[in-house]
């Protein structure tokens, strides 16, 4: 039954008068808080006031926006990979004509390799993007001296390629099979048989071959298509477009992170997420239509998670420098699976896969004489960040522990793209231990400079930093050798030249 309007006007004047105390109170901290009776909380969400233990919708509606944000900002973090292997594929296939089964997109140019984030600068890339919802796919891989893989959406590899895969360098033939397939079917005498957890997948090679004659002997020989009927690549090369893997900011990184959720399974891992993800507007099967509050908080929750994840980049509390008394990090400080039997590396990937993209069995786990490693920091000698108006020296020793050759890239910390100086040659970003440009000192030594001028002799040792685009480096060991491993050889910070 009704109450009479003089008596809800009443109680309306009660409870606002019992309010009144708890808000005169003094704002209790959260720490602190007895969260029963009356009380007055100080909160990220302002402060929350308790009535017999009850708060009002206003507060209510407070909490879930900062439930809401703090969730958006930790799935920024969880994501980061499966977004920016997708923007990946995406603007790849775009820019290069790349979107269709069995083609590869050819890098070669400083302006095809400046789409890929953190891309080597020194070896060819061949990319290829692959749905295995229609069916697994037989590769027919070359020998010779390649590095590579297949690896998932998640960018976990699935098995390496070339020197560090079960074919050695020797070629083999590869069977992929998507999550809903059974690899049984497929194994047999001489096939190498490997499931995805995705149904989309990367197939990424590096040529390593010094000789540029290689290249067309790798590309008629490789072979990929549905199993028993592999057929000829396509190789798209000589595009020289400028283009960009970069994961979207804004509400673009949520629309892409919604159309990849729409295309894969879930795993058992991810659903916990995928249940924070609902209340924001991306649940697998539907459109993405956020409302006027979702969109608010995505965008701040986008920003926000970037921040922190910049953060994990830059200053990495899971780990420790390599070179004790230096800002050296070794990049790739998780597993290959990306988890433990107790935990997910959250942190660990999401630092590596929003700062670089991929990862192998060589990348990951180097050995003396195989694989690469990747070193990189963010700091000088005095342990101050990297700056775009500051010049500085990196001083090489001699000897450098590797199979192979060295190089020392930079790149944008902005874009985490290699560098753009303004300049058009791949030496403009980028220095090796190959290029016979460099000039060393009598003991074998070298001095590489970065920063806005080039000292007087040594251009050709120098790279340039522009206006606000601060920067980081780095330095990769092809084939590293014992001396790396057991520390006696060592890099010493960036030092400011005067």
């Amino acid at each position: 039954m009704p109450r009479p309007l003089a008596i809800l006007t009443l109680s309306a004047v009660i409870c606002a008068a019992t309010t009144l105390p708890a808000l005169a109170q003094e704002a209790t901290p959260l720490a602190q808080a007895k969260l029963q009776g009356d009380e007055t909380l100080d909160t990220p969400a302002g402060a929350i006031v308790l009535q017999d233990s009850y708060f009002d919708e206003d507060a209510s509606e407070r909490l879930f926006d900062l439930m809401d944000l703090q969730r958006a900002a930790q799935l920024y973090i969880w994501s980061t990979p499966l977004v920016s292997t997708a923007t990946w594929r995406d603007n790849q296939g775009e820019a290069f004509g790349t979107d269709t089964p069995g083609a590869f997109a050819v890098l070669e140019t400083l302006k095809e390799k400046r789409g890929i984030v953190t891309a080597n600068l020194t070896t060819p890339y061949i990319f290829n993007f692959t749905d295995l919802s229609e069916g697994p796919v037989q590769i027919d891989y070359p020998a010779g001296q390649t590095a590579g893989g297949v690896l998932d959406m998640w960018m976990r590899p699935v098995f390496d390629l070339g020197l560090t895969g079960p074919d050695k360098g020797e070629g083999a033939t590869y069977v992929v099979v998507g999550p809903e397939g059974d690899p049984s079917q497929y194994e047999a005498e001489g096939i190498h048989v490997f499931q995805s957890a995705t149904n989309n997948v990367l197939v990424g090679i590096r040529i390593l071959d010094p000789d540029p004659s290689y290249y067309d002997t790798y590309i008629s020989a490789y072979k990929m298509g549905p199993v028993g009927s592999a057929g000829d690549a396509t190789f798209v090369k000589g595009k020289d477009v400028e283009w960009s893997a970069t994961a979207p900011r804004g509400l673009a990184y949520w629309e892409t992170l919604s159309a990849i959720v729409n295309e894969e399974p879930v795993r058992e891992i991810d659903k916990p997420w995928m249940a924070m993800l609902e209340p924001l507007g991306i649940v697998k099967g539907e459109e993405f239509a956020p409302t006027e509050r979702q969109r608010r908080i995505l965008l701040e929750g986008a920003a926000l998670g970037e921040l922190m994840t910049r953060n994990l980049q830059v200053n990495p509390r899971y780990t420790e420098v390599w070179w004790e008394g230096t800002s050296w990090y070794k990049s790739f400080d998780f597993d290959i699976p990306q988890e433990t039997e107790t935990l997910q590396q959250f942190d660990q990937r999401a630092t590596w896969f929003y700062e670089a993209v991929g990862s192998s069995e060589g990348m990951v786990n180097p050995t003396p004489g195989a694989g690469q490693v990747y070193m990189t920091t963010k700091r000088d000698a005095d342990g101050e960040m990297l700056r775009a108006d500051r010049n500085y020296v990196l001083h090489v020793p001699a000897d450098v522990p590797v199979g192979q050759f060295w190089s020392l890239t930079l790149y944008s910390e902005n874009t985490r793209r290699p560098y753009d100086n303004g300049g058009t040659e791949i030496s403009d970003v980028s220095l090796d231990s190959r290029m016979e440009q460099l000039q060393y000192n009598e003991d074998g030594s070298v001095d590489l400079y970065v920063g806005p001028d080039a000292p007087d002799g040594l251009e050709s040792n120098h790279l340039e930093t522009v206006g606000d685009d601060g920067w980081f480096v780095y330095f990769r060991l092809y084939a590293p050798e014992e001396g790396f491993f057991d520390k006696s050889f060592t890099l010493a910070d960036f030092e400011i030249v005067e």
